[in-house]
Order: C-alpha cells, then structure tokens, then sequence
C-alpha cells in the first residue's frame, strides 16, 4: 500500500495528513509553531481530494510527515 501526502499551513500551526487512497483512512498531524504534534486517526471519504483542493492543501513529503510522527522534527 501507499500513502499520500496533503499539507496545509496556517498562521500558527501546519496541518499534514497521510491517507490511504484504496480506504480513506489517514492520520492526520496538526503541527504548532512550538513543535507540539496532535495525532487524529481519520477517516475520508472519495470525496476528499475534492476537499483538500478547496481547502487548499498542495501534495506533501512522506518524510515529513514521518519525522513529525516520530517526534524526531
């Protein structure tokens, strides 16, 4: 399986999404200007790529998104 990457920053904080395009789950990380990482198990539905463009998140790293997972950013 392979993810995809969306992200999107904002004034104080970055929110970057990983999803599994065959399910519509994902993890989404919200990322504050003081490094601090909320984790979100979600699930989209195939309507999400629709929504990421209105909402304005660009493709995005699988590095990362992983980096910030681990805590290692």
């Amino acid at each position: 399986m392979i993810h995809e990457y969306f992200k999107r920053e904002f004034e104080d904080f970055t929110i970057i999404v990983q999803l599994n395009p065959k399910t519509f789950e994902g993890v989404e990380l919200t990322i504050y200007k003081d490094k601090t990482v909320e984790k979100r198990k979600m699930q989209f539905d195939s309507d999400i790529y629709e929504d990421f463009n209105e909402d304005g998140f660009k493709p995005s790293s699988p590095i990362e998104f992983n980096l910030y997972l681990k805590g290692i950013s």
